[in-house]
């Protein structure tokens, strides 16, 4: 990664922390429920195994809202592992709430950094496939070097996926999903899955949000990479 991303603490950061009203739900699950399915960021990596005590395939969510997609996808495929990162805590207490109302087990978060928990926790090799839905499109010109997926955090969470792993975004914004299309490919370890931009993968659920848009007939656009 450059000096602007990872190499330094000092990075150009996709996300403002804009915690808005944490519900008293959210809050007592954060109490509750945070020790057990919740890992401290650290400067050291995590042994993903033991984090989840089994070996099974992992696959990292960045960035993933309100939870609810996330646990529907953890819930229909429980032979995977996901490591789920998001640091506004209304989100992470509510995806507590949905780990502990439908009982799921394969869900660990992190509430912190994306760019830091890959480059201090994560090994390369380790994940077997990554999740990026919905990511801030940071619409204003003036604001664009604040989106998450540009080519040095991609050259460096590509470092993070095994051989044969995939990488999907998906995203309500054209004019981000074409820049995503050519991030993704400029980079030479990563392979699309289709000519440009992919059908819907049945394992991402569509949100209320995503269905009111599509009603509208606003697009969303997914793309799905594998690596090399």
């Amino acid at each position: 990664m450059t000096d602007t991303t990872a190499n330094t603490h000092r990075h150009i950061r996709s996300f403002v922390r804009r915690q808005g009203r944490v519900s008293p739900a959210q809050q007592r699950a954060c109490e509750t429920l945070l020790p057990q399915f919740g890992i401290n960021y650290s400067n050291k990596l995590l042994n993903l195994e033991s984090a989840f005590s089994r070996t099974a395939p992992k696959i990292l969510e960045i960035g993933f809202g309100m939870g609810d997609s996330t646990a529907t996808i953890a819930q229909a495929n429980p032979g995977n592992d996901y490591l789920c990162l998001e640091v506004h805590t209304p989100g992470v207490g509510n995806l507590l709430k949905l780990i502990e109302s439908n009982q799921i087990q394969n869900i660990r978060i992190i509430q912190h950094d994306a760019v830091e928990v890959l480059r201090d926790m994560v090994a390369d090799g380790a994940l077997d496939g990554v999740h990026i839905f919905f990511p801030d499109p940071w619409h204003k010109a003036r604001h664009n070097k604040r989106r998450l997926i540009q080519s040095p955090f991609i050259a460096a969470l590509v470092q993070k996926i095994k051989a044969g792993g995939y990488i999907h975004v998906a995203t309500d914004w054209h004019e981000y999903a074409e820049q995503v299309l050519q991030v993704l490919n400029d980079e030479a370890r990563l392979k699309n899955t289709v000519s440009d931009y992919a059908p819907r993968p049945e394992y991402r659920p569509l949100t209320k949000f995503e269905k009111r848009g599509l009603n509208l007939g606003h697009g969303v656009w997914d793309l799905v990479y594998t690596r090399i």
